[in-house]
């Protein structure tokens, strides 16, 4: 019963050499001759016992009967594990695109890395589907055909050690799950790979910001398999691929049009991954990451349950003769015995997301916590934390909700200056129905805001095109804007945050130690120094909100010091000398160069104050905005420049 290789030189050799193919079948081999093996050793008759083969005493006939069961699953289960994979009948292989598949090594040797995302992932792509099937049905009722309850449903299978998440959406044809699952390369798998290249850690959790979040699947599957039905094609077709290979296999599904419309993916989980056949652990995860999810979304559960035992009916006894019935005693214990139980396994739904949208509810039921978790919902973790929101019903002419989100940190877009790739932040709904997660609301300046807009007014039965064109449309954006302008100014004039007590320290002496604390920076300087930028390009670009925006701008001047002292125009507008007429402006490469300047002597002597001008956007800033508050910018490196206190031929002589 020993697994013996060829006895031959080459194969002893290359033993550790085999190719894929023959590895599979040594692997074979030795599990099936190994069930073999111990199912041969309840067959060993008792007698073998005395010499410590497998018994110490003899069994029984049931007890035998028991044990060569045992052995024969145990085989069955090892013969079939160990059986070589065969893809779906009927199915044509294709290889992965190149950077699909240099993306899929990353995702399957990713360590310490939160494999919980594949079921955000997975959630987010079947709200996804749901959301465009149910956008085309409003102009098409007819799309929906027998399928009409929009909803997504999660189910664990502890014996098959599968979990599948089936949705109602759109669905995917044949050409759809080979163009989206596999051949055709996308930007996001691109930008995913070359964001882990610019990390220090193969951080896979962002995987959800580049559009390719399905393939975290094989984060906790051997095999990942994808049912799907769509309108476009009479035939469901089934997607399968196996965790780690180059190639993947689509055909018609063998079990023929199971769901109508949808698509149903379904996980074969690695041995370390049985967490995810835990109903409380899947509840969790479920109600977590489907909290902010508009469609209804269920867990089945299984539960074991105690019923009486069908008892079959028996023929009726011959009646009994006369008289027979004073013989017969009746015992109070056989009327009153109980019905012998028996185990019966029955399945139920339990939806998980039952709250309402959270920008439908009262802002004063919303904690902190939860906008956060939304925000990180909405932005898939490109903009680090909000730092501040704003929820609002504007109501009037025009009616809608919203909430809006401004982002701690630069989204990736545009820190590397893409502003081609910059998506707009911005989701719009219409009766709860959402027409885009990416409709421009905001214009170029404000692109890196967050958030979404539910509006009852606006049309559903039109083109996004037309949508965008429609003069609700262009009233939103204007209220959209001041209050995305409104939150910034409240972030500005928000009162310092107090200082955490900090505990003191004390010497050998017992005497307290004095410690030297870091200055205190407000949060809106930290937040300007990112997005300044964007701010200032706001004035250049939006002339209707011009002075608004210009207060928000801070600059470095002659007399701030420091990497975080800055003077907003306001400031420096109060305090102007009272000869001063112009705003002073000074527009150069490095702030320590200007300050050495000749052309500074002049306003030094006067002790009249100067703004650095430091940014290569400032050359437009000065040509479009040529104002603040009725002072004119005066660059003080051009001619022209005239103090109160001197003529004019001094000032020329000056100038010379």
């Amino acid at each position: 019963f020993f697994f013996q290789p060829q006895a031959t030189s080459r194969k002893v050799i290359s033993y550790f050499q085999f190719n894929e193919e023959e590895e599979k079948m040594v692997r074979f081999n030795k599990l099936a001759l190994g069930a073999a093996f111990v199912a041969a050793l309840s067959l060993v008759p008792s007698s073998y016992g005395t010499v410590g083969f497998a018994h110490a005493v003899e069994m029984t006939d049931d007890e035998v009967a028991a044990e060569e069961a045992a052995a024969n699953a145990a085989a069955e289960e090892m013969i079939s594990e160990a059986a070589p994979y065969a893809p779906p009948e009927g199915s044509d292989a294709f290889q992965y695109e190149a950077e699909v598949h240099k993306m899929l090594d990353i995702v399957i040797n990713s360590l310490y890395t939160n494999k919980d995302i594949f079921l955000r992932e997975l959630i987010s792509n079947a709200s996804d589907a749901l959301d465009k099937i149910r956008f085309l049905s409003v102009t098409k009722p007819e799309l929906l055909g027998d399928t009409k309850q929009l909803e997504m449903k999660v189910e664990y299978d502890p014996d098959a050690k599968t979990l599948t998440i089936r949705d109602t959406g759109i669905g995917m044809s044949k050409e759809d799950l080979i163009a989206n699952l596999g051949t055709v390369a996308r930007s996001g798998t691109t930008n995913f790979i070359k964001a882990l290249s610019e990390g220090e850690s193969n951080d896979v959790n962002m995987i959800g910001m580049f559009g390719v979040g399905f393939y975290s699947t094989f984060l906790v599957a051997d095999r990942v398999s994808v049912a799907s039905k769509s309108n476009d094609s009479d035939t469901q077709y089934i997607w399968e691929s196996l965790n780690g290979e180059s190639s993947f296999h689509v055909g018609p599904d063998p079990r023929g049009n199971t769901l109508g419309r949808g698509t149903e993916i379904t996980l074969h989980l690695k041995e370390d991954s049985d967490e995810y056949l835990s109903p409380h652990k899947l509840k969790e995860l479920i109600r977590h990451y489907s909290e902010f999810v508009t469609h209804p979304v269920s867990l089945r559960q299984i539960k074991t349950i105690q019923v009486p035992k069908e008892v079959p009916a028996t023929e009726d006894k011959e009646p009994k003769e006369d008289g027979d019935e004073d013989d017969i005693e009746i015992s109070d214990e056989e009327e009153e015995a109980e019905p012998e139980m028996e185990e019966v396994t029955t399945y139920e739904y339990e939806q998980i997301n039952t709250d309402p949208a959270i920008w439908a509810r009262e802002k004063d039921s919303i904690a902190d916590e939860e906008y956060q978790e939304f925000f990180s919902v909405i932005s898939k973790g490109d903009g680090g934390e909000a730092e501040d929101w704003t929820h609002f019903n504007a109501e009037g002419n025009i009616n809608f909700k919203s909430i809006l989100y401004m982002p701690s940190e630069v989204p990736r877009a545009l820190q590397q200056g893409q502003l081609d790739e910059m998506k707009q932040g911005l989701r719009l709904y219409v009766r709860k129905v959402l027409i885009s997660d990416e409709f421009d609301l905001m214009p170029r300046y404000l692109s890196f805001v967050k958030g979404v807009v539910d509006s009852d007014d606006l049309p559903l039965n039109v083109n996004r095109e037309t949508l965008q064109e429609s003069k609700i449309i262009k009233i939103i954006k204007k209220k959209l804007v001041r209050k995305a302008i409104e939150l910034i100014r409240k972030m500005s004039k928000a009162e310092m945050p107090e200082d955490e007590p900090a505990e003191a320290e004390i010497d050998e002496d017992g005497n307290v130690i004095e410690v030297e604390t870091p200055k205190k920076v407000h949060p809106y300087i930290t937040w300007y120094k990112k997005f300044g930028l964007s701010i200032k390009m706001g004035c250049i670009e939006d002339s209707a909100n011009k002075d608004k925006l210009q207060k928000l701008l801070l600059f470095k001047s002659s007399k701030t010091d420091g990497e975080d002292n800055f003077i907003s125009l306001q400031e420096y507008v109060d305090r102007m000398k009272d000869w001063q007429k112009e705003i002073y402006v000074f527009p150069g490469e490095s702030i320590a160069t200007m300050k050495e300047s000749a052309f500074m002597d002049a306003f030094n002597e006067r002790d009249a104050e100067v703004i650095y001008l430091t940014d290569a956007v400032d050359e437009y800033f000065l040509q479009n905005v040529r104002e603040f508050d009725g002072k004119k910018f005066r660059d003080i490196t051009k001619d022209g420049v005239k103090f109160s206190d001197e003529d004019e031929d001094m000032a020329k002589r000056r100038a010379k």
